[in-house]
């Protein structure tokens, strides 16, 4: 990894002053927007249904190494194209210029309707659902006077209204929306010092869990021969178990190319983007794995959902899957309920300001190119796409008031791994059509690396077609891309008949 003084190209080289961006964000500030855009609430949840779903301690280890290994892969080669094309949109852009302005829309699109927005809706949801340990009368239900529907589909029920959580959820996020409005150094000071204080937290559970919680029961229970491996036999089967468990840990570590988004506004980027990329996702891999090691040393595994301990429940039936909480708790009592959540609080507070940061550039830069509302192609006086933010708000707001934060989650993993995928691909192909274009970062370990990147993310998402559990989400992620086609279209004839060039490019 090395920088150079020259810029890729000469769009790539427009300076903040011609875009109107603020160059705002270091190293640090980068690192900290991949690490926080990572770390929100499922690190502290969904070990529980990974762990139902597997069966076994090792299992569950193995999901959570997987991922590190998968996200860390991913960031090496995207680290390649953030250098050569540090502009506003990040992975838009770079599925733009590999692939073309389609696969760019249906990104774009797709981000809007559920990657971003449901990512964001689904941590908000989970912010209302621990902050009811706090106030009680923030029940799980939604009240009676308050309007509501109930749908049954093929992939469950959906509970369509507003409950007390849903209020906390929705007015956490217009207050996030609210501060990154103020402008870019605003919402970096938010990021970089929430992020550093919920990697401490996360350090800490770590730290607590290996020892002062350690407890011989649970360690006897989970890494006793025949006990770790679990009795259940491997074949296809289990494949696609796993492939469907993957879901939780893979969300958990989503959102780590969230930085890209906002390389317009990160000094230095052709330096800085890849070093954030690896240290933010390899930082949070290991601590991923650290903090599952830390439960199964605190928690037996197997548990009994009717259990009267949290001992007695384990890892998997923790009570309203809270396994961090349930950590806690063996060690503080009571009161570790009420701490955990206001970790867990502080947790999803800094993951949503990274994504709302984010996620409002992508809109930008699609607007530049004819591509969404022309007004969210503007720049606000604050030098921030205030217009874009407040889209972003409003749809993230109904998708609180559609899900679950499960519900929310299946839906965006399949649909986030078939970019991730495209746009490594997108790799290969500027390699081969821009042979001679300055690279200031090189992918390591191209082209192995990258394709085992290919094989791993797409081999997760054929399961994920496959598998039962998830069959239905992924499906409809599937469909939600395909409707995006015909709306590329529509807005492509929108854009001429205003005379607006269709692939203007973005500064």
């Amino acid at each position: 990894m090395h920088s150079v003084a020259a810029p890729p190209d000469a769009t790539a080289s427009q300076s903040s002053e011609a875009t109107g961006f603020v160059r705002a964000l270091t190293l640090t500030d980068a690192t900290m927007l991949v690490a926080g855009s990572m770390i929100g609430s499922g690190i502290f949840i969904v070990s529980a249904d990974i762990g139902r779903t597997v069966g076994a301690p090792v299992w569950l280890l193995a999901a959570w190494v997987l991922t590190a290994i998968i996200t860390v892969l991913g960031a090496l080669a995207y680290g390649e194209l953030a250098a050569m094309f540090p502009r506003a949109g990040g992975q838009y852009v770079f599925l733009r210029e590999a692939l073309g302005p389609l696969p760019a829309f249906l990104y774009g699109w797709t981000l809007f309707t559920v990657i971003q927005t449901g990512t964001i809706a689904a941590v908000a949801v989970a912010f209302g659902k621990f902050a009811s340990v706090l106030v009680p009368s923030l029940s799980a239900a939604t009240i009676a006077w308050l309007p509501h529907m109930q749908f049954t589909t093929s992939g469950g029920s959906i509970a369509v209204g507003i409950s007390p959580q849903r209020v906390v959820a929705i007015a956490m996020v217009w207050f996030l929306t609210w501060i990154n409005l103020q402008g870019v150094r605003e919402g970096k000071a938010v990021q970089t010092s929430v992020t550093a204080v919920k990697a401490a937290t996360l350090g800490l559970l770590v730290i607590l869990g290996l020892t002062v919680g350690r407890h011989a029961e649970a360690i006897a229970a989970n890494f006793a021969p025949g006990h770790f491996m679990g009795a259940g036999a491997l074949g296809p089967a289990f494949a696609l178990t796993f492939a469907a468990a993957l879901v939780g840990s893979l969300f958990s570590s989503d959102a780590w190319n969230n930085v890209t988004f906002a390389a317009a506004e990160v000094r230095n980027p052709q330096r800085n983007l890849p070093l954030a990329l690896l240290i933010g996702t390899g930082g949070v891999g290991v601590l991923y794995v650290l903090t599952n090691l830390g439960y199964l040393t605190a928690l037996p595994f197997l548990g009994d959902p009717h259990g009267a301990t949290v001992m007695a429940r384990g890892i998997q039936y923790a009570s309203d899957d809270r396994v961090g909480t349930a950590a806690i708790e063996t060690i503080f009592g009571g009161a570790g309920a009420a701490m955990m959540a206001v970790a867990i609080l502080i947790s999803c507070f800094g993951c949503n300001n990274g994504l709302i940061l984010a996620g409002a550039r992508v809109l930008y830069a699609m607007a530049r190119d004819g591509l969404f509302f022309r007004r969210a192609g503007a720049l606000s006086a604050r030098q921030v796409p205030g217009v874009a933010l407040g889209v972003q708000g409003i749809w993230t707001t109904i998708l609180c008031l559609t899900g679950t934060y499960s519900q929310l989650l299946d839906y965006v993993i399949f649909a986030a791994l078939m970019f991730y995928v495209l746009t490594t691909i997108g790799l290969f192909v500027l390699r081969r059509t821009r042979p001679d274009a300055e690279r200031p970062y090189r992918a390591v370990g191209y082209p192995v690396l990258p394709g085992v990147y290919i094989v791993l993310a797409s081999a997760v998402a054929v399961l994920l077609l496959l598998a039962a559990k998830t069959r239905t989400q992924a499906i409809s992620g599937l469909v939600l891309v395909l409707v995006g086609v015909p709306v590329y279209y529509a807005w492509r004839a929108t854009a001429r008949r205003a005379s607006l060039p269709a692939s203007a490019g973005v500064p």
